[in-house]
């Protein structure tokens, strides 16, 4: 089954949208942290995260869509995603002025639905 990649898997998108705010977490790829989340929504079939990967790769930041999220850690303040650095680091140049805009998500989205769906983790 594929997920709507803009939609937390359904137990985060609740931990998420309803109990606290991920702005500040660290974020694990599956191979070790690439940053903290700099901005995360929660609409439903529009979530995505901006990640600040801080000196990983220059400071720059990247945007995840929410389905890529398999587990939120509250208590170490973590979220941890299904796809490897070097996959992050691949995608699409994130430009703050023009994210929002459907053209670049669809890059995004045409990006990370290439990867197999894994599942919603341990959530």
């Amino acid at each position: 089954m594929t997920p709507d990649l803009w939609s937390y898997p359904n137990d985060a998108y609740a931990t998420a949208g309803q109990s606290f705010n991920l702005e500040g977490y660290d974020v694990e790829a599956t191979d070790g942290k690439i940053g903290s989340v700099d901005e995360a929504t929660y609409e439903v079939g529009g979530s995505y995260l901006i990640v600040d990967t801080g000196p990983w790769i220059f400071g720059k930041k990247v945007m995840l869509p929410a389905s890529v999220v398999t587990q939120i850690d509250p208590q170490e303040r973590k979220l941890f995603v299904s796809r490897t650095k070097q996959e992050i680091k691949n995608a699409p140049e994130f430009d703050a002025s023009t994210f929002k805009e459907s053209e670049y998500r669809n890059q995004l989205g045409d990006y990370y639905g290439r990867f197999p769906y894994t599942g919603t983790g341990n959530l």
